[in-house]
């Protein structure tokens, strides 16, 4: 494992909170896709970014531009003084880095917040992030992993989703 991987945020899920507010359970939300996303990515080859099931469908790579996507949608979603950089001047390791600190800023917006209804806008309430682009981002994370393995590089086996860690 390279030592910069370490210091991207999710390499591990953060600890949790010791009291349950609703901020802190839509930040855990985040937290989780974070980890899943960073172990979804992590050592990827150039042959699995390319690799696509059927004509039809996306590539790793797309799919993950469309997660860079989310995670931008996210973020300003609950931030309005964000903004997102462009993605075709970024590089796979670019666009995975800034994804996960995306990720890690939103759920230190969400952590900090009290009544979650002040993320409410005036074109959907906050309700919609969540069934929308926070789900939506943990369904193609999914997909990357699937990917991957038909690709021939299959999810390290030593991580847990359940404890947000790696086993040892």
């Amino acid at each position: 494992m390279a030592q910069n991987e370490e210091k991207l945020p999710y390499y591990q899920i953060p600890d949790y909170p010791e009291v349950y507010t609703a901020g802190n359970v839509a930040a855990r939300m985040v937290d989780g896709l974070g980890f899943r996303y960073f172990w979804a990515t992590e050592g990827l080859r150039s042959e699995d970014l390319s690799y696509k099931p059927s004509e039809s469908g996306r590539t790793s790579s797309e799919t993950i531009d469309h997660l860079y996507g989310l995670s931008n949608f996210i973020l300003r979603s609950i931030a309005s003084d964000e903004s997102s950089a462009k993605d075709s001047e970024m590089t796979f390791d670019e666009k995975r880095k800034q994804t996960l600190l995306n990720f890690k800023k939103a759920s230190d917006i969400l952590r900090e917040t009290d009544n979650l209804s002040e993320l409410d806008n005036n074109k959907y309430p906050f309700w919609n992030v969540i069934n929308g682009p926070i789900s939506d981002a943990l369904w193609h994370c999914g997909q990357v992993v699937m990917l991957r393995r038909t690709s021939g590089n299959p999810f390290n086996s030593k991580v847990s989703v359940f404890r947000g860690q790696l086993r040892d």
